[in-house]
């Protein structure tokens, strides 16, 4: 098996423990020998940067996303494929009390990830619901792909209160180190700075699932991915991430108006 067997009931109720949103880790998450294979399938940082989305922003800097699972590796789709398995999924619902959820086969958002050298991705809640296809994201799914990683070189995954006051979890982002975590409105997470040297980098893969129906207490209101300051960054939280967002939408507003204004 590809992923390690897991204890269905020990699962649930190490997820009913958990604060400050229901998670759990898993070590190791697959076997071994296979977990070396996605290591080594996994292509170079700058090969990646040319094949993938890459990401330069106030909260989001030096990472980037090979989503296209047509373009992984062999051992890359097998690793996809597992995620996706009935099987898997049934664990994940008893796991979590979420019926039917559903792996995205177009991995909006997911796949392989690799953040570099003074690379971050800020504290956040991500988006909550894949409108054209009417899928609610309901559950994370991190698998940490990083050999020798020291703690000195950050690139902790974080999860935070609902306020983004107290941090909750920091992990080590570990050899085969698997973080599953229920997303809502709450569920506040980030990545510290990632400081490992010129030949290293931040490997992982994640999977996103989702349900048809909305999850309980939803208002009916989507929205995109939404970051928020740590306690610690009142510059970024006060001037950085209000500005990014006001050209952000001076940038929108101008495509908008150009588009009306094509001849038709």
């Amino acid at each position: 098996m590809l992923i390690r067997p897991l204890d269905r009931e020990a699962l649930r109720e190490a997820v009913s423990r958990s604060t400050p949103v229901p998670n759990c880790l898993i070590e190791p998450f697959l076997d071994p020998a296979f977990a070396d294979e996605v290591l080594a399938a996994f292509p170079s940082f700058d090969r990646a940067m040319a094949m993938g989305k890459t990401h330069h922003t106030v909260n989001e800097f030096n990472k980037v996303q090979l989503t296209d699972a047509s373009a992984f590796p062999a051992a890359v789709r097998r690793l996809n494929e597992a995620l996706a398995a009935p099987a898997f999924l049934q664990t994940l619902s008893h796991a979590f009390g979420i019926p039917e959820l559903l792996a995205d086969e177009q991995l909006v958002g997911g796949g392989m990830h690799q953040t570099g050298p003074s690379g971050r991705l800020d504290v956040h809640v991500d988006f909550n619901l894949i409108e054209e296809r009417g899928l609610h994201r309901r559950l994370n799914l991190l698998l940490f792909l990083n050999r020798d990683w020291k703690p000195e070189w950050g690139g902790e995954f974080e999860l935070w209160d609902r306020d983004v006051m107290v941090r909750h979890h920091a992990v080590t982002p570990g050899f085969n180190r698997c973080v599953i975590f229920e997303t809502s409105e709450v569920s506040f997470h980030g990545v510290t700075a990632v400081t490992c040297p010129p030949d290293r980098c931040r490997r992982s893969f994640a999977a996103y699932y989702y349900t048809t129906a909305p999850p309980p207490g939803w208002n009916g209101t989507s929205h995109t991915t939404i970051f928020k300051a740590r306690p610690d960054e009142r510059l970024k939280g006060s001037v950085l991430m209000p500005l990014e967002r006001a050209q952000r939408k001076a940038a929108e507003a101008l495509r908008s108006a150009k588009r009306r204004l094509r001849p038709r």
